[in-house]
């Protein structure tokens, strides 16, 4: 599908459709860490997720508009504009989708981890959507580029992986054994500590 946007200041949307897919990682992936397993099924309703990582400018905006906590993190010298904002805690990520929520009269939120894996994946299987070895991806090593200089994953997403962590909605649990099978946000376990993935 292609792009949308619900204002001038938010960010571009790509609509990801309804899916199924294993969510985690075989026991004998290279590199896998052992909060990745046990695999299981996940059916996903579709949904809707940013195009990029938010952005400086779209978080500037929010700041300048009273919004995002009154929080204005520090670029590390990597520059704005269109570099993704680093820096920001989970309370300031939900800060940030409410008020786009408020400008748009929509309901915008942080992904869930297993919405979030499949639109990362884009319907492939190895552990990075382009093939098993993350250099060959082209992603940055050492320093945050542009979010729209990054090549598109299949589902047309851009920096799903590398670039800039990203924060999910759900709370921190160290397996995935009582997921929710139907995509929606992990609710049990330790609820003081979030989950970043990317």
């Amino acid at each position: 599908d292609s792009p949308f946007t619900d204002c001038d200041l938010c960010p571009d949307m790509v609509v990801i459709e309804a899916g199924r897919f294993m969510m985690g990682s075989p026991d004998d992936e290279v590199g896998r860490t052992g909060n990745e397993s046990p695999m299981h099924a996940v059916q996903l309703s579709a949904f809707a997720i940013g195009k990029t990582e938010v952005t400086f400018d779209q978080w500037d905006a929010c700041l300048a508009d009273g919004g995002c906590n009154g929080y204005n993190p520090s670029d590390r010298g990597y520059g704005r504009g269109d570099q993704p904002v680093i820096g920001i805690s989970w309370n300031d990520a939900k800060s940030y989708a409410s008020w786009i929520s408020g400008k748009t009269g929509k309901s915008y939120r942080l992904p869930t981890e297993a919405q979030w894996e499949y639109a990362a994946r884009a319907g492939t299987q190895t552990p990075y959507w382009w093939g098993a070895d993350f250099s060959s991806g082209g992603m940055p090593m050492s320093q945050p580029v542009p979010t729209g200089s990054l090549m598109e994953n299949p589902f047309g997403l851009q920096g799903m992986l590398g670039n800039a962590r990203e924060w999910v909605e759900d709370c921190y649990m160290n397996s995935y054994a009582d997921s929710p099978a139907d995509g929606s946000a992990q609710r049990g376990g330790d609820c003081k500590r979030r989950i970043l993935r990317g």
